[in-house]
């Protein structure tokens, strides 16, 4: 059932989904600093505000794991690509 092209095409559209997500981690560290300044300016009191940076940055940081793990799939998926074309 396997087919080289449709493994190329795979690879094309993984590779537009791990783009994506890297084009998305500076948002997602923008939102989390605007919201931690949103909470403490005026919703939480300040004792609290170190919790909240501590579990945004949390939050933000498995966007990184989510995209360095499709970075490294994508380098797997290129090296399988290359020693199937060894083997045809």
């Amino acid at each position: 059932l396997y087919s080289q092209s449709w493994f190329g095409i795979g690879v094309i559209l993984f590779s537009l989904t791990t783009l994506f997500q890297l084009i998305t981690l500076p948002v997602e560290f923008n939102a989390s600093g605007r919201a931690v300044a949103v909470l403490s300016e005026s919703y939480l009191p300040e004792d609290e505000v170190k919790g909240v940076k501590a579990v945004l940055s949390a939050a933000a940081l498995t966007y990184v794991a989510a995209a360095l793990q499709a970075l490294l799939q994508l380098l797997r998926l290129i090296i399988l690509s290359g020693n199937n074309r060894r083997r045809d």
